[in-house]
């Protein structure tokens, strides 16, 4: 096992360990807007998908590369529908004589 192979592995199980410890202190009321924030943030994960697919070199690579894009792309949308619902969730309530609630103009 190469040395820079014995890294990788390390630094990533040592995140792991790190970004569970940190998200499971989180509140339960804080999860959702701090996960739909993360989850937009993770645009930095299409772009490294996109520069390993500029160097495959076989259908393997090509085809990993594509779910790493499209696994990349579901997730940062996914987080911009989450924080859209959940900002819905605090806009003011039409009241019940208002024209936006009745469907149209009242004559």
């Amino acid at each position: 096992m190469s040395i820079e192979l014995l890294t990788a592995v390390t630094v990533f199980t040592l995140g792991v360990l790190v970004g569970f410890e940190v998200i499971s202190k989180v509140p339960a009321t804080l999860h959702t807007p701090l996960m739909s924030g993360a989850n937009s943030i993770h645009g930095i994960v299409v772009i490294g998908a996109m520069l390993i697919t500029a160097s495959a070199d076989s259908f393997f690579g090509y085809l990993l590369a594509f779910v790493a894009v499209a696994f990349g792309f579901m997730n940062v949308v996914g987080g911009y529908v989450v924080t859209d619902r959940m900002l819905h969730m605090f806009r003011a309530r039409p009241k019940p004589g208002d024209a936006a609630s009745t469907g149209g103009n009242k004559k």
